[in-house]
């Protein structure tokens, strides 16, 4: 399209590495950011109102692999991070690249509106007044852990219902009878903290999990995945990991936790330290799926009921563009069909950014998306055609289907590494088709990679018979 002025909408973890690459090229945009501050989901009680996290959130991704390629977590950071300190190091990333300026704060995007020629009319509403502007392309990053996925319980409850995003402290179940329905991660730090306070805590799950400690051997668990493993067929790495998780807990139902009839790998990770211990000290009790409530009391398909006082669902979010209208884009059933997860083909010069859900951080993942979609607005790169891209759409697709359990939380799940190479090949094929590949470079080079900024300011298996095997981990590019 060549450099047309851009919209990015957010400025979360996502938003502010979109900015950054934007900025760095000298491709003009705008970056706005409903809240009054940067950080997005990592902003405790943000007033945009759309943040998830909880008071003792800490991240499940080891700091290392958290971080911008050219802007390394500090050193004094612990192994996994408190949520004060994600946030502290995006404050110093948006300071240190000087990005500050660039984002317009206490402005919701309220609409967008395609008008032709690949270019969206975007109206925002900031500081009590509405104005509307024309972008050649616009890159979304609102992220998707803010809208609520609410289960269709039947039944009516006297107690207090709340939602996983809604929890922020343990005070609210103190002296309680609490039940919490789910068991991503969510579920089990929220059940770990129950165990603490809560008069009685249950954990109702519909199939159970692979539950993964965060530390295998004394190691973060995510550092087993190395570049050079992440190369092998996922049917062989699974055995190494089932065989060092019966190392570090043995089997999960020595505990008294359910162990899931699908393999290990076939959803999201759990992972909780904490959770199979307080299992087996008898301060959580696992129940089945929830069948409906009944006063004070819940009833479990197995036929049991429990008084209860708190149900919190922790039953995931819903992929949402509020700025959308239904009829132009919206993500049933969270499937939103992008060639890897970034490009809509029916929709040009629009950009999804960190609309994914890695074995892994999201930061890295979407720098890379970034770093591609800022060729593709310079007119270095060129995208296949649309019929290619619905082709690795769909052949993507299949290979979800093969490994996952059907669940909305699988729709956008993709591998860590495997990800990142697939994204970078395509940077280099999209090269070749690139309508302006005679460009010259950028005249400022990239600033010098930083080898540590300053501290951060104070803020408030089984295996499988042959023919059952997973396709091997990778993403389907055409040329």
């Amino acid at each position: 399209m060549g450099v047309e002025r851009a919209c990015i909408i957010g400025a979360g973890s996502s938003g502010i590495v979109a900015a950054k690459i934007l900025h760095e090229r000298g491709i003009p945009f705008d970056c706005y950011e409903k809240g009054s501050g940067i950080g997005g989901n990592w902003r405790h009680h943000n007033d945009n109102e759309m943040s998830s996290i909880y008071a003792s959130l800490h991240i499940n991704t080891s700091r290392d692999r958290m971080a911008y390629a050219d802007f390394p977590m500090p050193g004094h950071y612990p192994d996994f991070l408190h949520h004060t300190q994600v946030l502290a190091y995006f404050e110093d990333y948006v300071d240190h690249f000087g990005l500050r300026e660039t984002i317009t704060s206490h402005t919701e995007v309220l609409h967008v509106t395609p008008v032709g020629d690949g270019a969206y009319d975007v109206t925002v509403r900031g500081l009590g007044q509405t104005n509307t502007r024309r972008y050649g392309a616009v890159l979304i990053a609102n992220g998707h852990h803010w809208d609520p996925n609410w289960p269709d319980v039947p039944g009516l409850f006297d107690g207090y219902l709340l939602h996983s995003h809604q929890y922020t402290a343990p005070d609210v179940l103190d002296g309680k009878r609490v039940l919490i329905v789910g068991v991503g991660n969510s579920a089990c730090d929220i059940a770990c903290e129950a165990a603490g306070v809560a008069r009685h805590t249950i954990l109702s799950t519909r199939r159970g999990a692979h539950v993964v400690p965060k530390y295998l051997l004394g190691r973060p668990l995510d550092t087993f995945t190395t570049p050079l493993s992440s190369r092998l067929p996922f049917w062989l790495q699974r055995p190494v990991f089932q065989t060092l998780l019966f190392l570090a807990r043995g089997k999960q139902a020595w505990y008294g936790f359910p162990t899931p009839d699908y393999p290990f790998g076939s959803e999201h990770p759990t992972i909780s330290s904490d959770l199979l211990n307080l299992i087996g000290h008898g301060k959580i009790d696992v129940r089945p799926d929830l069948e409906y409530l009944a006063g004070d009391r819940v009833h479990f398909v197995d036929g049991i009921e429990a008084a209860v006082d708190v149900v919190v669902f922790a039953t995931g979010y819903n992929i949402t563009f509020p700025f959308f209208d239904k009829d132009f884009l919206k993500a049933e059933a969270n499937r939103l069909p992008a060639y890897l997860n970034v490009v809509p083909p029916e929709h040009p010069n629009l950009y999804f950014i960190g609309l994914i859900q890695p074995l892994g951080a999201v930061m890295p993942l979407a720098e890379a998306q970034c770093e591609w979609v800022a060729d593709l607005l310079e007119g270095r790169a060129g995208l296949p055609p649309r019929p290619r891209m619905w082709a690795a759409i769909k052949k993507e697709e299949a290979k979800l289907a093969q490994r996952y359990v059907p669940s909305k939380r699988h729709t956008i799940q993709v591998d860590f590494y495997p990800y990142k190479r697939t994204v970078e090949r395509e940077r280099k094929r999209g090269r070749k088709r690139a309508p302006n590949q005679a460009l010259p470079p950028p005249e400022d080079p990239p600033p010098e990679p930083v080898t540590e900024h300053a501290p951060p300011r104070s803020r408030a298996m089984k295996r499988l018979p042959r023919k059952d095997r997973p396709a091997r981990s990778g993403y389907a590019l055409p040329s």
